[in-house]
């Protein structure tokens, strides 16, 4: 699993045995850095080993467009309580962040994702994660395959088609099984929830994630005025 190096504001994610290079100097990073260890470049510049955490998945991998936000995925995670052992079917990969997440988290997750060269960025985030043995990546629709995947305890989704998938929901969750749908639009959205109820699917339940920073100065405290948080609407049903 990669570790991140720190030097005052800067991070990196590395392999380990790997080599970074950066305007500070040439790092040759050990087999087996210890958390905590300082390592120091061949211009003598220290850079701190730190442990990777989920957080450092979302701000280190290769982005491939717009990866879905932390708040997002604790959502996901605290909504299904998808953990050890179970079998996770993704669909629209992007960068992978949330693959990982659940991977980090003990399940085993299969993701499809429709452009080969963002498949291929994903499978090299899993490697970076240390999680590549238990993400499979596949390029392609995952509706062709729907039929040859057997059953999963968790289905989460982040495609435009993601109704067409959740109407194959029974058939492919084991029972007390979940599906989780991401859209930013509302008529995705609408649609996914309507095929959930459709076909049976109860505790149909769909939220908009919105997070507000707090800021504090002399004047006050008050949330942040900078956007408004929005991200996109997450969808929950559930298999009897």
């Amino acid at each position: 699993m990669s570790v991140v190096l720190v030097h005052d504001d800067r991070e990196y994610l590395v392999a380990p045995g790997d080599e970074l290079q950066t305007d500070l100097g040439v790092l040759d990073v050990p087999e087996d850095p210890e958390p905590g260890t300082v390592l120091e470049t061949h211009l003598g510049e220290p850079f701190t080993v730190r442990a990777l955490r989920g957080p450092d998945l979302f701000s280190h991998f290769e982005r491939t467009g717009a990866p879905m936000m932390p708040r997002d995925i604790g959502l996901v995670m605290g909504e299904t309580g998808v953990g050890q052992g179970d079998r996770v079917l993704d669909a629209g990969t992007g960068t992978g962040v949330l693959s990982a997440y659940l991977a980090r988290a003990g399940a085993t997750v299969t993701t499809f994702e429709q452009d080969p060269e963002f498949a291929d960025v994903a499978r090299e985030n899993m490697r970076l994660a240390g999680v590549d043995d238990r993400v499979d990546v596949r390029s392609g629709d995952v509706r062709p395959h729907l039929d040859d995947l057997g059953n999963f305890d968790v289905i989460t989704l982040d495609t435009g088609d993601a109704a067409d998938v959740v109407a194959r929901a029974p058939g492919l969750l084991e029972s007390g099984g979940f599906v989780a749908v991401y859209s930013p639009f509302v008529e995705q959205t609408r649609a996914a929830a309507e095929a959930a109820r459709d076909v049976g699917l109860s505790g149909v339940t769909t939220y908009e994630t919105i997070q507000r920073q707090m800021q504090f100065d002399d004047r006050g405290s008050r949330p942040s005025t900078r956007g408004v948080g929005h991200t996109g609407y997450l969808t929950f049903a559930r298999h009897e």
